[in-house]
């Protein structure tokens, strides 16, 4: 009976989340994108030099343009308009229903624990564990780019970014399960974990295969690209954690407060015939 309580509470707060972040994000962040997607096509090819000197540059996601023209197929894409916004509200939509079922069971854990505190607070105080470890926290070592940078390898990039998210999870359930005072102490370990090892970056300039004013263009919308994806973030968890507390509250709690309950009830019948 949890079970299926649990998928449609997760499928219905998606569906309400999702369709927020995809109004935001064509709000904030589409219209950056595009902008440097303009651009996109006036970049030279890179100097052999330049690819010697930092051949992890080009490695993923920064190929030299030749590379693409010849014996690749190219890959699909929806086209711009409609299709395009309605599989991007397709994904943010998938996106929201496993950030729901994470934060459905971080509350029901918390619930079990004995936790006293009401589902909307918990569930914003949740949220804001997500927004912390999924956004913020890898955001300081590997901020959002705009299309047509060029950057480190794409799974040194993408190890980082695990690394960070990981790290400061753990730090967020240092705080909240260890009872010692050396918590506080366990949580700045794992949030200084990523930038000790260190993010992933190319010593070359990102812009290099732009004009000189086409750089100031992109330099100034990557400025603002990282602020949008900030907003976009925040408003994704925030939506978060008010619908995924309203309900759990509404679909979940009692249920999970009742099986808890005859569990711990079970529990003390068997203690008591098995003592």
């Amino acid at each position: 009976m949890i079970f299926p309580r649990l998928i449609w509470a997760a499928l219905a707060a998606a569906l309400l989340v999702g369709s927020v972040q995809s109004g935001v994000q064509q709000w904030q962040a589409v219209p950056i994108i595009l902008a440097a997607e303009v651009y996109e096509g006036q970049k030279a090819e890179a100097p052999e030099a330049l690819v010697a000197a930092a051949p992890h540059a080009y490695a993923e996601g920064a190929a030299p343009a030749h590379e693409h023209e010849h014996g690749v197929a190219q890959e699909w894409a929806p086209a711009e308009g409609a299709e395009r916004m309605f599989w991007t509200w397709t994904a943010n939509v998938l996106h929201a229903f496993s950030m729901a079922l994470l934060v459905f069971a971080v509350m029901g854990v918390c619930l079990w624990r004995g936790a006293a505190t009401r589902s909307l607070p918990l569930a914003l105080l949740v949220a804001a564990s997500g927004w912390l470890s999924f956004h913020f926290w890898p955001s300081l070592g590997l901020p959002a780019e705009i299309p047509g940078m060029d950057a480190a390898r794409l799974g040194s990039r993408q190890g980082w970014w695990v690394l960070a998210m990981v790290s400061a999870g753990l730090a967020c359930a240092s705080l909240a399960g260890l009872r010692s005072p050396l918590r506080w102490a366990a949580a700045a370990a794992w949030l200084a974990l990523p930038f000790v090892v260190g993010a992933p970056h190319i010593t070359a300039d990102p812009l290099a295969g732009f004009s000189g004013g086409a750089q100031a263009q992109l330099r100034e919308l990557g400025t603002q690209f990282v602020w949008a994806t900030t907003w976009v973030s925040l408003s994704f968890w925030l939506a978060m954690g008010l619908v995924c507390g309203a309900a759990f509250q509404r679909w979940l709690r009692p249920v999970l407060q009742a099986t808890f309950k005859s569990s711990q009830s079970n529990a003390l019948v068997a203690k008591a015939v098995n003592p």
